[in-house]
C-alpha cells in the first residue's frame, strides 16, 4: 500500500481558513489501510452560527448579491477549469479518503467540473414568465434565490455530491454552507478553496466539518438558513424533515434505494451481464442507485448466472490507488461489518450464496475494509436482502416468469430511486419504464447520471430533482408581480357593484 502523510485541514467560514471555535479536531482515515491521513476541525453549533452569519451577510448585502448572472456564470466556469487542471491531485485525495478506485475518482473530478460548467452556462438563463390576463393587467413572474442554503452530503461521492449541490445553488444566486460527511471531509474543503480561488466572494461558500448530529442539526434548525439539501440514508432524511418543519424550511432530499435490474431472454445477454456487473460493483456497491436486485427471467437464469458469477469472481480487488484495481474497500470497519451482517442474514433466510460473502484478508488488504464481490441467488422478493439497503458489493438475484409478477416484486420496497431494463422488445421496454415506480429508468444501459438529466426518486427515495434545469428549481422561488395598466383609477368602494336584478 502507498504510504500516506498526515495533513492538518481548516474549515472555511467567511472566506477564512479557520479551526473550530472550541479548538477540537478529529482524525480522518483511509479505508484502504485504516491509517490516519488528516486532522480536521470538529465544528460545533458556534461554528454554524459563524457560518450562517457570513453566508447571510454575503447574500443580503455582500458582493454576491450584486453579481450579475454573467459574473456568476464566469465564476462557476472558473471553478470547472480549476477542477480540470488538477484532476490527478484531487482524484488521489478522493481515493485516499473514501477508498474508491482511482479510475472512478478521476471520472468524478471530471464530472464535478462538468457540473459546474453546466450550471455556469445556465446561470444566465433564469427566466420568469409573462402571464396573459383577462383585464388591463400585466402579470409576470421572477425567479429568485432562497438565500442561505445548508447542504449536507454523503461519503460515497464526496466531491461529486458537493458539486451537484453547490453549483446549482450558486448559479441561482444563493450562498451555501456545505457540511461534508465526517469520514470524507477532504475534497469538500478543497472544493471550497477552489471556489475562493475562482473569485467567488468571501462568505458565499462556507465549509464546516464535524459530526452530523451537531452540525447538521444546527443547520436544519437555524432560522437564518432558508433551505436544506440533503443526500444520505432515508432515516436521516425523515429526521431532517421533522426538524425543518419547526421553521417551515424548504427541504430537498436524495435518499436510499433498492433498485431493480431486470433482464429478459430477448436481451443482448453478454451486454446485460457486463452492464449488470457495473451496476452493482462500481464504488464497491456504495451507491444509492446501485442495482442491488437482479431480476432474471427463469429461461436464462442459469445461463446468465454462470457467466455473471465467473466474471464477478474475476473482479480485481485491491489498492484503489493502483490503476488496474477494479474494486476497492468499503468506507469503514463498521460498514464492512454491516455488509457482512446482511450476508449472514441472507444465508439464514435461505438465499443461495454463489460467490463472496467474506472479508478480504489477503496480504496488505487485511488491514483495510475489503469485502468480496458477493452474489446471492434464489432470493425471495420479501427477504431482508431484497428489502433493505446494504450499501456494499452484495447482489440479490430474484427469478421471475411473468411480467406482472416482475412489476409487483420490483415495486415492492419503500424505495423508488432507479431501475434498469434489458430487452430488445421496444414496446415492453417503454411499457415497463412507465410501470416501474422509480425516478430514473435506464433501458439497455447501466446506471448513469449526466448533469443534463434530472435525478431523484419516488416514494421514500427522496423529494425533488437534482441535476438538469430541474436542479435549479431546488434553489429558486417564484415571485408573482401584477401591474395595473387601466386608465381608470382603482376605487373599489367608490364604484360599488350594483345590486343584482
Amino acid at each position: 500500500m502507498t504510504a500516506t502523510a498526515i495533513a492538518t485541514w481548516d474549515m472555511i467560514i467567511g472566506g477564512e481558513d479557520v479551526q473550530a471555535a472550541n479548538g477540537d479536531a478529529f482524525e480522518t482515515v483511509s479505508p484502504t489501510t485504516n491509517d490516519v491521513i488528516g486532522a480536521v476541525p470538529k465544528g460545533s453549533a458556534e461554528d454554524v452560527e459563524r457560518a450562517v452569519s457570513a453566508a447571510r451577510q454575503a447574500f443580503d448585502s455582500g458582493p454576491w448579491s450584486r453579481f450579475t448572472p454573467l459574473e456568476r456564470s464566469r465564476a462557476l466556469n472558473r471553478v470547472a477549469d480549476l477542477l480540470r487542471g488538477r484532476v490527478e491531485e484531487i482524484a488521489r485525495l478522493e481515493t485516499l479518503n473514501c477508498g474508491k478506485i482511482i479510475v472512478e475518482s478521476r471520472a468524478d473530478v471530471i464530472a464535478s467540473a462538468n457540473c459546474f460548467e453546466y450550471y455556469g452556462n445556465l446561470a444566465t438563463q433564469l427566466w420568469g414568465e409573462q402571464i396573459p390576463m383577462n383585464g388591463p393587467l400585466l402579470d409576470y413572474t421572477l425567479r429568485e434565490p432562497y438565500g442561505v442554503c445548508g447542504q449536507i452530503i454523503p461519503w460515497n461521492f464526496p466531491l461529486l455530491m458537493a458539486a451537484w449541490k453547490v453549483a446549482p445553488a450558486l448559479a441561482a444566486g444563493n450562498t451555501v454552507i456545505l457540511k461534508p460527511a465526517s469520514v470524507t471531509p477532504l475534497t469538500a474543503i478543497l472544493l471550497g478553496q477552489l471556489c475562493r480561488e475562482a473569485g467567488i466572494p468571501d462568505g458565499v461558500v462556507n465549509v464546516i466539518t464535524g459530526p452530523g448530529g451537531v452540525i447538521g442539526d444546527a443547520l436544519v434548525g437555524h432560522p437564518g438558513v432558508d433551505k436544506i439539501a440533503f443526500t444520505g440514508e432515508t432515516e436521516t432524511g425523515r429526521q431532517i424533515m421533522a426538524k425543518a418543519a419547526q421553521t417551515i424550511k424548504k427541504v430537498s432530499l436524495e435518499l436510499g434505494g433498492k433498485s431493480p435490474n431486470i433482464v429478459f431472454p430477448d436481451a443482448g445477454i453478454d451486454e446485460a451481464i457486463n452492464g449488470s456487473l457495473f451496476a452493482i460493483f462500481t464504488n464497491a456497491g456504495q451507491r444509492c442507485t446501485a442495482r442491488t436486485r437482479l431480476f432474471l427471467h427463469r429461461e436464462i437464469y442459469d445461463q446468465f448466472l454462470e457467466t455473471f458469477v465467473a466474471r464477478a469472481k474475476g473482479i480485481r480487488v485491491g489498492d484503489p490507488l493502483e490503476h488496474e484495481t477494479q474494486m476497492g474497500p468499503v468506507i469503514s470497519p463498521q460498514q464492512r461489518d454491516r455488509v457482512l451482517h446482511y450476508c449472514g442474514v441472507a444465508s439464514d433466510e435461505g438465499a443461495e450464496l454463489l460467490t463472496g460473502g467474506r472479508k478480504v484478508d489477503l496480504g496488505n488488504l487485511a488491514a483495510g475494509n475489503f469485502v468480496e464481490p458477493t452474489v446471492f441467488g434464489q432470493v425471495d422478493a420479501g427477504m431482508t436482502l431484497a428489502q433493505q439497503e446494504v450499501f456494499g458489493p452484495v447482489l440479490a438475484v430474484i427469478p421471475f416468469s411473468r411480467e406482472d409478477e416482475l412489476v409487483t416484486m420490483a415495486n415492492s420496497t419503500i424505495y423508488g430511486l432507479a431501475a434498469t431494463v434489458w430487452t430488445n422488445d421496444i414496446k415492453r421496454a417503454h411499457t415497463l419504464a412507465r410501470r416501474l415506480q422509480a425516478g430514473n429508468v435506464s433501458i439497455n444501459y447501466p446506471t448513469v447520471n449526466p448533469p443534463e438529466a434530472p435525478f431523484g426518486g419516488y416514494k421514500q427515495s427522496g423529494i425533488g430533482r437534482e441535476l438538469s434545469r430541474h436542479g435549479l428549481d431546488l434553489y429558486l422561488q417564484t415571485k408573482n408581480v401584477v401591474v395595473n395598466l387601466s386608465s381608470q383609477p382603482f376605487d373599489w368602494y367608490g364604484r360599488w357593484p350594483e345590486r343584482p336584478v
